[in-house]
């Protein structure tokens, strides 16, 4: 079928951002993967994964970021919008309470299989996302945002946080006993977000400072002795662990370029909420940015999963996520200077992604294709979530580096 362009002719001057018609692209976009994952809702507790056309996968499987993240994203939604994001935001929000919230222990299971619990964990990747989702159900307007924010705090200002080094630890047992010394990257970059998003509904600038020490150690102090590169995995005392590799895809060896752009891009809106100071936030965010995009583009397009510590590739596999987080930190690099080479960047990337990921038969973002573009389904069953192909459509229409989405 035909696929409807994000603006005209590549040849045409400016940038996307100032054309209506892109605007209105990236919004109609954002409607529509809303509306897909909207059957995600069970009829009891709980939320579907989704095959391709948007039916229901078998199981009842529930982990935590993805409750988290349905809530957090129609969150998004309801401030732009979208009818019937409540009814998301509701079940998300109740089902965090009655499920996913440990009633002995405290904190919240990683995650359940219908009423039982399937993994007792206690991780700081799934508790960061649960304030994430808090805060932006606040900004919603939900009536038990506060609640759950003052819970999950509570959580992770006595099990996670270690405020001598300013980041925050990784996981538990469900009894707080420790299981492993393992401290990473991912769980803190996520904890800058949520901290960033808790600091917009709340103005409680422990949130900003938290969140400006996680970016300090891993933008200031890591990431030049590294080339701007940004190693995933450390030990127990925060030292580069560069012999770790565990789950291949969710704690791979090496480097992920696509927390590059993550980091780039909520180090704009740190540095943005802290009232622009004279400093070299704009700078180190661009040397991340651009070096992910320079060691990451595959030949035929595309963005490669891994890197080795050189910036070699490690891992080619073309996933959607690292591509909206891209067109997200190229949007914000042009939000604060009008550079031509970011612009080619953002209509290249939207120009894959229009091509290769979004559905346009059906709605939402196929997870993986392969080297010739054709759909990959060897690794994802179906589309795993909206959240980072939402924020694609929703952060670079607002034209700003902070409060991307308001009423």
């Amino acid at each position: 079928m035909d696929r409807p362009q994000p603006a005209g002719s590549n040849s045409e001057t400016g940038f996307w951002l100032d054309k209506p018609e892109h605007q209105a692209w990236l919004m109609e976009q954002a409607h529509r993967q809303l509306e897909f994952f909207s059957a995600s809702c069970r009829n009891g507790p709980g939320f579907f994964l989704l095959n391709h056309d948007g039916s229901p996968q078998p199981g009842k499987l529930q982990e935590l970021h993805t409750t988290t993240r349905l809530v957090h994203s129609y969150a998004l939604g309801h401030l732009v919008g979208f009818q019937g994001a409540e009814k998301i935001i509701d079940h998300g929000m109740a089902y965090l309470e009655s499920h996913h919230q440990d009633p002995e222990f405290g904190g919240y299971f990683w995650s359940l299989d219908g009423d039982r619990v399937k993994d007792d964990r206690k991780l700081a990747y799934g508790h960061v996302f649960v304030l994430l989702a808090a805060a932006s159900a606040k900004q919603a307007g939900h009536p038990n945002a506060d609640n759950i924010m003052a819970n999950v705090r509570n959580v992770l200002d006595t099990h996670f946080w270690d405020d001598e080094a300013g980041l925050f630890c990784d996981e538990w047992n469900r009894d707080w006993t420790p299981f492993s010394n393992y401290r990473g990257m991912n769980a803190n970059m996520h904890g800058v977000e949520a901290l960033l998003a808790a600091f917009e509904g709340t103005g409680d600038e422990t949130y900003l400072s938290r969140a400006g020490r996680i970016l300090d150690f891993f933008i200031s102090q890591i990431a030049p002795e590294e080339n701007w590169r940004l190693p995933e995995h450390y030990t127990q005392d925060w030292q580069i662990d560069r012999s770790y590799a565990g789950d291949p895809m969710f704690r791979p060896a090496g480097t992920t370029p696509g927390h590059s752009f993550e980091l780039g891009r909520l180090q704009l809106q740190h540095w943005d909420l802290s009232g622009r100071p004279e400093s070299g936030a704009p700078y180190s965010a661009r040397q991340l940015i651009e070096q992910a995009l320079h060691d990451a583009w595959l030949p035929g397009g595309g963005l490669a999963y891994t890197l080795d510590f050189d910036g070699q590739v490690a891992n080619a596999s073309r996933f959607w996520w690292p591509v909206t987080e891209a067109i997200s930190a190229v949007a914000a690099l042009i939000t604060i200077d009008r550079k031509p080479e970011d612009e080619r960047w953002y209509r290249m990337l939207w120009g894959y992604a229009n091509d290769h990921f979004i559905d346009h038969r059906h709605g939402g973002w196929f997870p993986a294709v392969d080297e010739t573009g054709k759909i990959a389904t060897s690794i994802f069953g179906g589309k795993p979530d909206i959240y980072h192909s939402l924020q694609a459509c929703l952060f670079p229409q607002s034209g700003r580096l902070s409060r991307m989405v308001s009423l």
